[in-house]
C-alpha cells in the first residue's frame, strides 16, 4: 500500500451512525432482540414487569453502562481495558479512606477519587502509547495492582459512609428514574456527540481502522490513546462512587467481573474487537440486553453457573455475527 493510499484511508471519515434516521441493520436487530427477550421475560418470569424490578434493571445496567461509554471508544481504537473492575474497587476504598480517616468533605473526596481515576487511566494509556506495550498487558497489571492497593488500604474491610445525602446518588430517583440511570443517559449523550461530531471521535475511528495510516496523516495517535484510557478511568471512578453510595460503604470487594460485563455490553452492541467499528447506541442496547437477560434468569431460578454459560454463548454469537458482517462488507467492496 502506498503512502498516499494509507493517508487517504486514515483521512476518510467513517460512517457515523444515523442516530435520528433509520437505524442500521445491527442496531435494529439488537433492538428487536431486546424487545423479544423483554416480552418473553414478562410472560414467564415472575414479577419481571413490575415497576420496582424494571427500575432495578436500569440501575444495575447503569453501573456498567457508564464505563461502557469509554470502553466503546477504546475498543473502536483497537485497544482493550481489563482494569475497570479493580478501578471500581480502588475508587470505593479510596473514597472510604478519604472520608473516614482523613475527614475530607464528601465532595472533595469524590473529586479526588475521580481525579485519581483519570490520572491512573492516563498513566496506563501513556505506557501503552509511548512504550508500545499491548493494552491488554498494561491494564492486566493495573487490574492486579489496583485490587491489591484497595485491599491494603482497608485491610479488606468495608469502610462505612453514613451520609443520607450521599446515598441518594446510588439509591435515589429523579422524576421516577434511578439517579445512576440518568447519569448513564447523560454519559451516552456526551460520548455520542464526542464520537460522531468531533475531530477527536473521527480520529478514534481512523486509529482503529489503520493506526499507521492515521499517524502518517497527522493524527496524534499516542495522545489520543492516552486520553481514551484517561476518560475510561474517570468513568470507572464515577461508577465506583455510585456503587459506594448504593452500598453505604467504601468496599474493596466490589467490582469483580465488571470488566467482562462492560466488554460484553460493547461487543454485543456491535463493536468490533479488531477496531474501527462501534456506537454508543449499540453499547447502550447491548448493556440493557445483558441486564434484562440476567434479571430474567434470576427470576426464573436458573442456576448461576448456567447463567454464565448463557452469557458466554451470547458473547460468542455477537462476535460471530460481527465477524461475518465484516467479511460480508469486505466482499461487497471487492465486488
Amino acid at each position: 500500500m502506498t503512502i498516499r493510499m494509507m493517508i487517504s484511508s486514515a483521512a476518510e471519515r467513517p460512517a457515523a451512525p444515523r442516530w435520528f434516521g433509520r437505524l442500521e441493520g445491527e442496531i435494529s436487530g439488537l433492538l428487536a432482540a431486546l424487545i423479544l427477550v423483554s416480552v418473553l421475560a414478562a410472560l414467564f418470569a415472575p414479577n419481571f414487569a413490575t415497576t420496582g424490578n424494571l427500575l432495578d434493571i436500569l440501575r444495575q445496567a447503569a453501573f456498567t453502562g457508564i464505563i461502557a461509554c469509554g470502553m466503546t471508544l477504546i475498543i473502536v481504537a483497537g485497544e482493550i481495558d481489563v482494569s475497570v473492575g479493580s478501578a471500581i474497587a480502588f475508587s470505593s476504598a479510596l473514597f472510604g479512606i478519604l472520608t473516614a480517616s482523613f475527614q475530607l468533605p464528601l465532595w472533595v473526596a469524590a473529586l479526588g477519587v475521580v481525579a485519581f481515576g483519570v490520572a491512573a487511566g492516563a498513566g496506563a494509556g501513556a505506557i501503552r502509547a509511548y512504550f508500545n506495550i499491548p493494552s491488554f498487558i498494561v491494564t492486566l497489571a493495573m487490574f492486579s495492582a489496583l485490587r491489591g492497593a484497595a485491599m491494603l488500604m482497608t485491610d479488606a474491610i468495608p469502610v462505612p459512609i453514613l451520609d443520607e445525602g450521599f446515598q441518594v446518588w446510588g439509591n435515589g430517583t429523579v422524576l421516577g428514574l434511578p439517579v445512576p440511570a440518568l447519569i448513564l443517559l447523560a454519559s451516552v449523550a456526551v460520548f455520542t456527540v464526542l464520537a460522531a461530531c468531533t475531530v477527536f471521535g473521527r480520529s478514534v475511528y481512523a486509529i482503529g481502522g489503520n493506526a499507521d495510516a492515521a499517524r502518517l496523516s497527522g493524527i496524534p495517535v499516542k495522545r489520543i490513546r492516552t486520553v481514551l484510557f484517561a476518560l475510561t478511568g474517570g468513568l470507572a471512578a464515577i461508577s465506583g462512587l455510585l456503587m459506594t453510595s448504593r452500598l453505604g460503604a467504601g468496599n474493596p470487594n466490589i467490582g469483580f467481573g465488571v470488566e467482562f460485563a462492560v466488554i460484553t455490553s460493547v461487543i454485543v452492541g456491535g463493536a468490533s474487537l479488531f477496531g474501527g467499528k462501534g456506537s454508543m447506541l449499540g453499547t447502550l442496547l447491548g448493556g440493557l440486553f445483558i441486564a434484562v437477560l440476567n434479571n430474567a434468569m434470576v427470576l426464573l431460578g436458573i442456576n448461576a453457573y448456567a447463567q454464565d454459560v448463557a452469557n458466554g454463548i451470547v458473547v460468542l454469537l455477537a462476535v460471530l455475527v460481527s465477524t461475518r458482517a465484516a467479511d460480508w462488507g469486505r466482499l461487497r467492496r471487492r465486488l
